[in-house]
């Protein structure tokens, strides 16, 4: 079963986040109280902990929100799934819109040991059904495009 591990936000762009009880979606915004927030196509961010398991096997101790993804998750290969595949996650459902991204500046994590797995692992995703999502919440791949 894939599930959630971790919730996190960020009150500004650039930092890592950290971990919270629950968060709260919102239609054509977003996670209420995250710096990423707003209508545009990377509402949320979500990285798979199997990746950050490859930084691990490099000697670094990371936390949830360290590559400042939204919902650290468990048991899905993200990276896989194509644009505008829908993911139920928890009570709310999501839709893929972007595998990846390209980083403007070399974050801590790659200066430490040459690569950063959320350029190339992380997706992002917007909200296309509001409600709270929470560790331990089971995800769903409902739809594939």
């Amino acid at each position: 079963m894939a599930k959630v591990l971790a919730v996190c936000v960020s009150t500004r762009k650039g930092e890592r986040k950290r971990p919270v009880e629950a968060i709260q979606l919102r239609i054509d915004h977003g996670i209420v109280g995250d710096a990423h927030a707003g209508n545009w196509h990377r509402q949320i961010s979500l990285l798979a902990n199997e990746s950050v398991d490859k930084m691990r096997e490099k000697g670094l101790t990371l936390e949830a929100g360290d590559f400042a993804e939204n919902i650290l998750t468990e048991g899905i290969l993200l990276r896989t799934l194509p644009i505008g595949t829908r993911l139920r996650v928890g009570e709310t459902l999501l839709e893929v819109t972007q595998i990846g991204k390209e980083c403007h500046s070399d974050c801590e994590i790659k200066k430490k040991v040459g690569i950063c797995v959320m350029p190339a692992e992380g997706i992002f995703a917007v909200v296309k059904k509001e409600g709270t999502i929470r560790a331990g919440d089971e995800i769903i791949v409902e739809a594939q495009a």
